[in-house]
């Protein structure tokens, strides 16, 4: 797979790398990020099929995790360990990158994630209707598509969110993302590769969970996964955050983030 596209911001300090969720690029991470780069080196990440990076066939976390391994290998990773934070799908990389190459995570920092199957995609399928249904040739104003998807997402702040991927081509639209992939793939983003993991040891590092307070994604049903492969966790649950935590409290997010990595007293 060729390289993946990242941004990079600060020149000094500890390697702090951050991966988007479904649907998101490594833009969405750029306040945090800007904000950390004050005491450290931060990468934001544009996953396999996602944003300016590569967009294969079809979606497979081993494959995905190996192409973010290969990017902080290039640079003698393992002299330079990171701490890589993710967001839900991003969440399940960096889980996957710390159990399979841990010799390149310093630290783990997984937000509104656990390593579990999630059979519940049928929202996000929603989603990919929502933006497949648009017909981006009548489209000339950002606002236009904007209203076509406004009542299968009446969310305007999730909206928005798909949106930014919606990018000008030319004189047309086209979305940044390998939609029709994601789309069909939707029960691979949900699932957790528990075979193929089968040959590796739990990651032995340090690990911070942001869970958001209003969010089903990291329960006590999924404690003894989390145990299993991450013995080191420490759990921090936002109140009143949902799934997306470090958007909804990115106060609490950094503050968490920042002690975690040492900065606070």
């Amino acid at each position: 797979m060729p390289p993946l596209h990242t941004l990079e911001l600060g020149e000094a300090g500890s390697r702090v790398v951050f991966l988007h969720g479904l649907f998101g690029q490594g833009r969405n991470w750029n306040t945090l990020g800007k904000q950390l780069a004050d005491k450290h080196r931060v990468t934001l990440v544009d996953l396999p099929h996602h944003g300016r990076s590569p967009q294969p066939d079809s979606f497979d976390y081993l494959e995905v995790t190996a192409a973010v391994a290969e990017l902080l290998s290039a640079d003698d990773g393992a002299d330079d360990p990171a701490t890589v934070v993710g967001h839900s799908m991003g969440g399940k990389v960096a889980m996957l990158l710390a159990i399979t190459r841990p010799e390149l995570v310093a630290k783990l920092v997984v937000a509104d994630m656990s390593p579990v199957v999630y059979e519940r995609v049928g929202g996000f399928k929603t989603y990919v209707d929502a933006m497949q249904g648009l017909d981006l040739d009548r489209i000339t104003r950002r606002e236009e598509a904007d209203a076509g998807m406004q009542e299968a997402v009446p969310d305007p702040t999730v909206r928005g969110f798909l949106l930014q991927n919606l990018r000008r081509d030319g004189d047309g639209w086209r979305w940044a993302m390998n939609l029709d992939v994601l789309g069909r793939d939707l029960d691979r983003i949900g699932a957790w590769p528990t075979e193929e993991l089968k040959a590796y040891e739990p990651y032995d590092g340090p690990v911070l969970w942001v869970a958001g307070e209003l969010s089903n994604y990291v329960t006590d049903d999924y404690a003894p996964a989390m145990k299993e492969w991450f013995p080191r966790y420490r759990k921090v649950t936002v109140k009143g955050a949902g799934h997306w935590v470090h958007s909804e409290k990115p106060e609490t997010f950094l503050a968490a983030l920042r002690q975690f990595l040492g900065d606070l007293p």
